[in-house]
């Protein structure tokens, strides 16, 4: 997905491109030879994305930004700087973090995500894509209503409601994208997946809910692709886009898929640990609508996925004997 002849030379600023999903969409808009600037937060001071320092693959062609998105004026600098094209906005707080402060989640996520949109508002950028969450959905599902049950997204949610806002009022050419349940190598440690294959490689029991909940796994991979496909389609500014494969599965089926695949010795253990307080059961994309409005489509698939998976962390468990 994507094509070089859009890209060549476009100028994209990504902010959060040190984060999981930021380091695949930034790799994958350098293999699209765009001009990439990727921002990162100031040393010492609390992040604006879930990773601190840019890896430097991902800033190699490009000095990286550096600003903390609750910064008005910073972020307004670093647009200046950057003068981008195409905007991808993913730097958050709390996507790991259900606890995360709802005080640090407001200022950050939906905060940064004013700053942003006022910095770029009378520039000629072509699109603005913002990184939502599935999650703002909450028990209803994929159903268009919005439910958020936890500060995370609960103040995606703002986010979502300020840049709409800003596409109504100031025809701020914005789209958000709404990610499922992603996974890959990367991915921090604490994530389902990861966490799962550690344990079936190590030998470990694998204490965890009962599993029931159904879920749409999608490869990181296909998010970078699907962020990109939001950033080039035509005719869909104010448009709220579902990044998944449309495919349910329960987590219990997910991790007796690793527990196979690594012939692992260890138990799991569904049950051992409690559903999380107002968790959604049932969360699968609406991905028909988003093929129909960009044509783009997940094209991983789970066992594919997991596999790929499965080998870098292998691999990465080796090297550290």
């Amino acid at each position: 997905m994507g094509t070089s002849t859009y890209w060549d030379r476009k100028r994209v600023l990504v902010t959060g491109a040190s984060g999981f999903i930021g380091r695949y969409l930034v790799g994958r808009l350098r293999e699209l030879s765009a001009q990439v600037y990727g921002s990162r937060s100031p040393a010492g001071r609390p992040p604006t994305s879930e990773v601190n320092d840019l890896e430097s693959d991902v800033h190699r062609a490009r000095p990286s930004l550096v600003f903390d998105i609750r910064d008005a004026e910073a972020v307004q600098d670093a647009v200046n700087e950057a003068r981008p094209d195409v905007v991808f906005h993913l730097a958050a707080v709390g996507a790991t973090d259900p606890s995360v402060d709802a005080t640090r989640a407001l200022m950050v996520n939906a905060g940064g995500t004013v700053n942003l949109l006022q910095a770029v508002r009378k520039s000629d950028v072509d699109r603005v894509v913002l990184a939502g969450t599935s999650y703002e959905y909450g028990a209803h599902g994929a159903t268009g209503r919005l439910d958020p049950f936890n500060a995370y997204s609960a103040s995606k949610v703002a986010a979502w409601a300020f840049g709409h806002m800003y596409w109504r009022a100031y025809g701020l050419p914005v789209v958000i994208v709404r990610p499922f349940q992603v996974y890959g190598p990367g991915q921090p440690d604490k994530a389902l997946i990861p966490s799962a294959i550690r344990a079936a490689l190590s030998g470990k029991d694998f204490p965890m809910t009962g599993g029931e909940q159904v879920r749409d796994f999608i490869f990181a991979e296909d998010i970078a692709d699907g962020m990109i496909a939001a950033a080039e389609a035509a005719g869909i500014a104010g448009k709220s886009l579902d990044l998944g494969t449309g495919i349910g599965t329960s987590v219990r089926s997910v991790v007796d898929r690793i527990w196979t695949l690594a012939d692992a010795e260890g138990s799991m253990r569904p049950g051992a640990l409690p559903y999380r307080s107002h968790a959604a059961m049932d969360l699968v994309a609406d991905a028909d609508k988003t093929t129909q409005l960009t044509g783009w489509c997940a094209t991983t698939a789970l066992a594919e996925g997991l596999q790929v998976t499965m080998e870098e962390l292998e691999f990465q468990m080796e090297q550290r004997r």
